[in-house]
């Protein structure tokens, strides 16, 4: 179960046949990518900050660092909820950390955290997370 002193947002997934490896359950790497998805519609949705307005200031969100544990498969068609929050934020990124339940069952198929960083475009380097963003970010 997902805890923390930010808000937990939710979005919903439907897997899809490009999903499926040929033992007929989701790809390992697919887990990533919902992940991903959610935290785009998120950021958008909840925190009125969408990936385009990082991009507006040269500014991006690199993955630097993933744990990711896998429970049990999700399979073809399975209606998913991905739930995902900041676990913490630093002057240079933050920690995400997420749940994907497979909403037939109830059970979390995949938890973990992710690690991003933020980047200053033109360099390619790390960069100071901003006050704007860490007050968006801490609802």
């Amino acid at each position: 179960m997902i805890k923390n002193q930010y808000s937990i947002f939710e979005s919903e997934l439907r897997v899809r046949p490009d999903d499926i490896d040929m033992f007929n359950h989701v790809h390992n790497s697919k887990y990533l990518d919902y992940v991903l998805a959610a935290r785009y519609e998120q950021m958008e949705k909840f925190y009125n900050m969408p990936w385009e307005h990082f991009t507006k200031l040269g500014l991006g969100w690199v993955v630097s660092r993933v744990d990711i544990s896998f429970k049990r498969p999700l399979l073809m068609n399975d209606l998913m909820l991905i739930r995902t929050g900041i676990l913490t934020m630093n002057d240079k990124g933050c920690s995400v950390q997420f749940e994907i339940i497979n909403e037939k069952t109830g059970k979390v198929a995949s938890d973990g955290i992710f690690d991003y960083i933020l980047i200053d475009l033109n360099t390619n380097r790390g960069t100071k997370v901003t006050e704007e963003m860490i007050k968006a970010y801490s609802i």
